[in-house]
């Protein structure tokens, strides 16, 4: 491993624009990015491939040895100085975590209120395992008691002002913040999942960090039992969060 790569990996949940924050990091002239390595991992290892859309496609396609995966992309990667890896934080499961102390460690929630509705719209019954709230809690316990500090983002503060929230990340990361990172051309990449004809259309319509807008239609009484369980998780997250 290649000692001069600084190597983000972004801990995030889902719903919660980090396919938006992959396409920032690849518009830098130093960043390669990648899409959920550890995403076929996680759904040949848990019940998630029986309700994940497109489990099996991406199950066949990618890795599924999560230890592998580490070894071999996650600190193996070494063709570009900074390379950025979008995860989703329930992906972990059941791996050694020692590697986190070779990477720079970013953490990524929104708040359930208007995450829980996106995602309810292509898995019909969420429960806390699958959204990612108290995994975070319990990466960032991990990594501060390794040292760590890891920055903490938040998706509407990303929103509000997306260059300020931007810049303090990347110079809490010890990378120069480029302009660039703000725009986009519309459209798909190519580093993007199998899955992301399911996710993606939003970002794919998207040519930037789009405003926040705080959802208007009322909360499902069918996933507020889940929002209960989520709430405290996230507020305990979001007091770390870079602010806009």
């Amino acid at each position: 491993m290649s000692s001069n790569i600084k190597r983000i990996c972004l801990w995030s949940g889902p719903r919660n624009i980090s396919t938006a924050l992959m396409y920032s990091f690849a518009q830098r002239n130093d960043c390669a990015v990648f899409d959920e390595p550890l995403y076929a991992h996680y759904l040949s290892k848990t019940p998630a491939k029986e309700y994940h859309p497109g489990a099996d496609e991406v199950i066949a396609e990618m890795e599924n040895d999560g230890e592998k995966v580490v070894r071999d992309l996650i600190l193996g990667f070494d063709a570009k100085p900074v390379a950025f890896f979008k995860h989703m934080t329930h992906h972990l499961h059941n791996l050694d975590l020692s590697f986190l102390n070779q990477t720079v460690n970013v953490l990524l929630t929104r708040d359930p209120e208007d995450m829980l509705p996106s995602y309810a719209a292509w898995v019909e019954k969420p429960m806390l395992q699958d959204v990612g709230y108290k995994q975070h809690i319990e990466l960032l316990d991990y990594l501060k008691s390794r040292g760590q500090n890891p920055p903490v983002l938040d998706s509407k503060q990303i929103l509000l002002n997306p260059k300020k929230v931007l810049s303090e990340l990347c110079g809490r990361i010890g990378i120069d913040f480029q302009k660039s990172m703000l725009s986009w051309k519309a459209g798909a990449r190519a580093e993007d999942g199998s899955w992301a004809k399911y996710w993606y259309k939003s970002v794919h319509e998207s040519t930037g960090f789009g405003e926040y807008v705080k959802k208007s239609t009322p909360f499902p009484d069918s996933l507020k039992p889940l929002l209960e369980e989520c709430k405290p998780y996230y507020e305990q997250l979001n007091v770390f969060a870079i602010k806009a």
